[in-house]
């Protein structure tokens, strides 16, 4: 799985921001009304002042190995291996931190001590086993971050969503076409597996600010603020985005598959109500009219031969000189008490081909 730029952007920030947090911490905790055993004595500022020069540092390193477990790594080890490859990574960075750490006391506080002296300072087998548990408490906020969303556990935290409010969003409903007879052809693990790979190649919409909201069975639902979606198409260019993915992908599908996937998308924006919901399993969830015409759009995409449906409402909002509109005229969609305005999209050929290569 290839993370973006932006995704990886995230992931340093993240981690830079955490380790930091975590040795102000620690130094709180020791620096406060307590004396240390050992021959190095951090005063409470210079340890501030120390932690503020090696948060960041193993942070970006941290978030390093991270990000290469994720691409390198996922889904092609099993779990005994993944953990060994943790605590392999974990016993390397805490010798890097070591080594850092007693040059850094060299420097700030001239002490005449030995390298293995200093890592066998009395109090010092807390600390690591502290800095352990922060790196494992990081890859598990990092896991639950992927299971909920980006930016999800800090809205469930502080109760962002616990009164529903409503919202102005964009939804893109994608599905996967023919997903019957290629389930039928490859087998319920086979097929299992195939859908795993083209939702690891959605992580491509990451670059248009696309919140992955849910996975349901073969489709997937894509959401935006409103302001988000719009800005430089980034609604539209998710799909073409995802498509290119896929296509650049054909080789890879053809030899472990022997089938490319195609999926086909219905866009819709409008006011939905946004809630958290669930007592022992919390998720955020979006309710409204905008999130179901969009799935019936969707839905409508085969009868009219189309990759890309949109609501003419969704259409009006966009300045799109990138795509052409073909209007497919007011269908009444089932279960609505009104008729809505659909428009196929397609990509203008003055588009630069190049857009969507990484």
């Amino acid at each position: 799985m290839r993370l973006r730029k932006q995704q990886k952007r995230k992931i340093v920030r993240d981690y830079a921001v955490g380790w930091t947090l975590a040795f102000y911490f620690l130094c709180i905790v020791r620096g406060v009304g307590t004396i240390e055993e050992g021959s190095v004595q951090f005063n409470f500022w210079l340890s501030i002042l120390f932690s503020s020069i090696i948060g960041p540092i193993f942070g970006s390193i941290s978030a390093l190995a991270e990000i290469l477990t994720e691409e390198r790594l996922y889904k092609r080890v099993s779990l005994a291996r993944l953990l060994i490859v943790r605590l392999t990574y974990a016993f390397l960075f805490l010798t890097a931190l070591i080594i850092l750490s007693y040059g850094l006391c060299i420097w700030l506080l001239d002490i005449k001590i030995t390298l293995v002296e200093f890592a066998l300072e009395p109090g010092s087998f807390a600390i690591y086993f502290f800095i352990l548990f922060v790196d494992l408490s990081m890859t598990a906020m990092r896991q639950v971050n992927l299971l909920l969303g980006e930016g999800k556990i800090a809205d469930l935290l502080l109760g962002r969503f616990y009164t529903p409010r409503e919202e102005e969003r964009i939804f893109m409903f994608l599905d996967l076409q023919s997903s019957t007879q290629i389930a039928e052809k490859l087998g319920h693990v086979k097929y299992s597996r195939f859908i795993q790979d083209c939702f690891s190649d959605l992580a491509v919409v990451a670059e248009n600010e696309a919140e992955i909201y849910q996975y349901v069975g073969d489709e997937a639902v894509l959401t935006w603020k409103l302001t988000t979606g719009i800005t430089r198409n980034n609604c539209l260019d998710a799909y073409y985005r995802y498509k290119s993915e896929l296509t650049s992908r054909h080789s890879h599908y053809e030899k472990e598959y022997g089938v490319v996937p195609f999926f086909k998308a219905g866009v819709n924006a409008g006011l939905v109500t946004v809630t958290e919901v669930g007592r022992f399993k919390k998720e955020i969830a979006y309710h409204g009219d905008a999130i179901n015409t969009a799935a019936r759009i969707q839905g409508q995409c085969n009868p009219l031969g189309k990759e890309l449906l949109i609501s003419k409402y969704l259409k009006d909002l966009l300045k799109a000189e990138r795509y052409c509109f073909e209007e497919q005229g007011s269908i009444e969609l089932k279960g609505k008490g009104q008729e809505v305005g659909i428009f196929a999209v397609h990509k203008s050929e003055r588009v630069d081909k190049k857009k969507y290569a990484d």
